[in-house]
């Protein structure tokens, strides 16, 4: 695990158990099958094209296309957009490049799945079911807004199969994760009002974890009035 520094300071056990039931809420557990396509969602984090090129080895879709542009959070760590370095990743681990198609342009999520549609017009193909690639904590996010954004297709979401402890390790940044699930979750309860995405339920003891560890300032991911 990497060193610990002054801005990746390690959570405190409590924080942790809310965290984590926040991030189980955010895991859809969907049961995964073949789809027409899939969609890499624009992110940090390398693991979503590390998955991708998994699902496409079992078979899973055919035709992948990764959406992004530059990343707001961590703009230095993909300079050509996430898109493009996500190809670059995904084609070293062996995803043939006429696999691949690519949407540069999307700086949201509602914007990842409305341009990848527009793509996938383009390119010619029937879209009935589509598998959303997307880090684990931004499952939910992802369905809600495909779900509104594009009604008409069966939607599957998919993240490395890892738990919370361990998605921290490969992070090495415990408190950038806790800010990031926070965040996600407040967009799960607001972005319906705005018409962004579907309602979704969201139990009791979730929303006390999402409220306390907003008290105790894992607030940088909120969305400000």
């Amino acid at each position: 695990m990497p060193v610990t520094t002054d801005m990746q300071r390690a959570i405190t056990d409590d924080q942790c158990r809310r965290a984590r039931l926040i991030w189980d809420y955010h895991r859809m557990d969907h049961a995964l099958r073949p789809c027409d396509v899939a969609i890499g969602l624009g992110s940090h984090d390398l693991g979503v094209p590390a998955h991708c090129a998994r699902l496409y080895r079992a078979g899973l879709f055919s035709t992948l296309v990764f959406s992004g542009g530059p990343n707001p959070t961590t703009p230095e760590r993909f300079p050509e957009g996430e898109a493009v370095h996500f190809r670059e990743h995904a084609l070293a681990l062996g995803v043939p490049a006429e696999a691949v198609l690519l949407e540069p342009k999307a700086r949201n999520t509602g914007q990842n799945i409305a341009f990848s549609r527009a793509v996938l017009a383009d390119a010619g193909t029937d879209v009935r079911t589509v598998l959303l690639v997307s880090m684990p904590y931004m499952e939910r996010r992802a369905y809600a807004t495909a779900r509104k954004v594009w009604p008409e297709v069966d939607v599957i979401c998919a993240s490395a199969p890892l738990e919370f402890d361990d998605y921290l390790k490969t992070i090495g940044d415990e408190q950038l994760v806790v800010h990031q699930l926070v965040g996600d979750l407040q967009r799960v309860i607001e972005y319906p009002k705005l018409d962004f995405a579907i309602e979704q339920d969201v139990p009791e003891d979730v929303r006390v974890a999402y409220e306390s560890l907003i008290e105790d300032g894992f607030d940088s991911r909120l969305l400000r009035a």
